[in-house]
C-alpha cells in the first residue's frame, strides 16, 4: 500500500464524491485547494451540473475518463456503495475524509488493490507535506 504521499503525488485526478456547490461547506473548500494545486477536480454530486468550473456526475460510473483517487465526503453509512464504485471504475486510491469511517468497505477496497486512506484530510495532509518539503 502506498503511503500519503505517495498516493497524493502520483494521483493526480480526484473524484469528489460529495462535493457541495457551498463554499463554505469543507467539501468545496478542500476541493478549490486541491485545484488550486493543480489537480484535476472531478465533482461527483447529482444534485448539481456544475462545480468549481468544473461538470458533475452523478456518480462515478458516469464519469468518462479515469480517475485516480476518490476523496470522499459523505456519511460514513453511505461509504460501501462508492466502494464498490470505486473498484468497478479501476480507481487507484479511496480516501475517506475526516469523520469518515467504515473499516468494512475499506478493507474491500484495499482487497481489490486500492490504496485507502480513512478519517484524514487531503488538504491537510497536503500542506503537512508542502510544509515538510516533500510535496
Amino acid at each position: 500500500m502506498r503511503q500519503i504521499e505517495d498516493i497524493l503525488r502520483e494521483c493526480r485526478t480526484v473524484a469528489v464524491v460529495g462535493l457541495s456547490p457551498n463554499p463554505s461547506r469543507p467539501s468545496h473548500r478542500v476541493a478549490e485547494y486541491l485545484q488550486a494545486q493543480g489537480y484535476r477536480i472531478v465533482p461527483v454530486n447529482p444534485m448539481i451540473d456544475e462545480v468549481l468550473g468544473e461538470r458533475s456526475y452523478p456518480d462515478l460510473e458516469a464519469i468518462p475518463f479515469h480517475v485516480e483517487l476518490i476523496d470522499v465526503f459523505r456519511r460514513s453509512e453511505e461509504v460501501p456503495p462508492v466502494a464498490e464504485q470505486a473498484i468497478k471504475v479501476g480507481a487507484e486510491a479511496l480516501w475517506l475524509q475526516l469523520g469518515v469511517i467504515h473499516h468494512e468497505a475499506a478493507a474491500r477496497a484495499a482487497e481489490h488493490g486500492l490504496d485507502v486512506v480513512m478519517d484524514r484530510c487531503t488538504a491537510i495532509e497536503h500542506r503537512a507535506l508542502v510544509r515538510h518539503g516533500k510535496l
